[in-house]
């Protein structure tokens, strides 16, 4: 039975990465004789397992150290592929075909999802106040699909790659038949990124930890309304990845394109929902754990944090539907919703893995 890390896929947990175990597909390119060998003995010794189909503590621990090292022979290291480097590709062995279409952010229905503050009247500087609808409900469903494909490898640095992201996320009114059920906001944000992997000299930072890549990216998100309920913004970014065993931590830095005041849906949505971006992930087993921070440090009464957690409906089908927990807490849950705090809980599945 293959061991969690193998299986559990990076979409889940947004772009933070956990070490892996070496795969066989891997092995026949490395060309000392040794060292291929070590490489499959590493990928056997993840699916050791007892009698009970339960690993063994001494598997387990081999699991561990294969898991957190490289091998070595004749002195040299081939080091073991990490799920951050396949994910975003970031080795020669791990290149896959372009224009071939995967998951992204996480993709999830969250059919029970309340709000402490729903938004019934929302409102922007500079915009007219529109209608106000009672009778939306605290009580709906949230959906998010995000798919991803890469558009170009090799570009200016060895290994770097261009990558188009689409993300789609809406605030659908499931349970309230007294308006039909309408989606009460749909966000959408197509996004550039540029991946450039680091070489363990560059990223080593000690004690286990080590940053695996840098990004660039520009994206624009909006809500497709008309005024006075359109929210729309622009933005580059960059930021960085890094790991150390079933832990990762993700920071991106998001920079607004300015916009002449007359066409601005939203002017103060960075107050509100913050430039800085941490991302937190957590896997100790079965289960997942990803708390993302969003904040502009200038005022750290705003922004949000929020916390999904998952774990698969049938544990011996890793790769198929989990449940999903997620918590949220601050602003920006929508753009519609940019400069209301809310405090919401959602209950569902996990769609699809990458």
């Amino acid at each position: 039975m293959p061991t969690c890390r193998q299986i559990l896929l990076t979409s889940c947990l947004l772009p933070i990465y956990y070490v892996a175990a070496a795969e066989p597909k891997n092995c026949p390119s490395i060309q000392d004789d040794k060292a291929r060998l070590a490489c499959f003995d590493a990928y056997h010794a993840t699916n050791i397992t007892s009698n009970d189909e339960t690993p063994s503590a001494q598997s387990t621990e081999e699991i561990r150290r294969n898991l957190n090292s490289t091998i070595v022979a004749d002195g040299d290291p081939v080091e073991i592929a990490t799920v951050l480097d396949k994910y975003w590709e970031l080795t020669e062995a791990e290149k896959r075909d372009r224009f071939v279409f995967r998951s992204y952010l996480p993709s999830f229905f969250l059919p029970v999802h309340f709000t402490s503050n729903i938004n019934s009247q929302p409102q922007s500087p500079g915009k007219e106040l529109g209608p106000n609808n009672n009778n939306y409900r605290q009580l709906e469903a949230k959906l998010q699909m995000s798919l991803r494909t890469k558009l170009a490898t090799g570009v200016l640095l060895p290994n770097a790659d261009i990558w188009f992201a689409f993300t789609q996320r809406s605030m659908w009114q499931l349970w309230n038949a007294q308006d039909s059920a309408p989606f009460r906001s749909t966000d959408y944000q197509p996004e550039l990124i540029y991946i450039i992997p680091l070489s363990k000299s560059l990223g080593e930072l000690g004690d286990g930890w080590r940053i695996r890549l840098l990004q660039l990216g520009i994206a624009h998100q909006s809500n497709g309304q008309s005024e006075p309920f359109s929210r729309s913004w622009n933005k580059i970014y960059g930021g960085l990845a890094l790991d150390k065993g079933e832990f990762g931590l993700n920071w991106r830095y998001h920079q607004r394109i300015s916009e002449d005041l007359e066409d601005d849906d939203n002017p103060d949505l960075i107050d509100y929902i913050g430039s800085h971006e941490l991302t937190a992930t957590w896997l100790p087993g079965l289960s997942t754990a990803m708390l993302i921070w969003r904040n502009d440090l200038s005022n750290i009464s705003q922004g949000s944090w929020q916390l999904d957690m998952s774990y698969p409906v049938d544990s011996s089908k890793l790769d198929g539907l989990r449940w999903h927990l997620q918590l949220f807490s601050g602003y920006g849950e929508t753009l519609l919703d940019y400069n209301i705090r809310q405090h919401s809980v959602g209950i569902g599945v996990m769609l699809f893995n990458f």
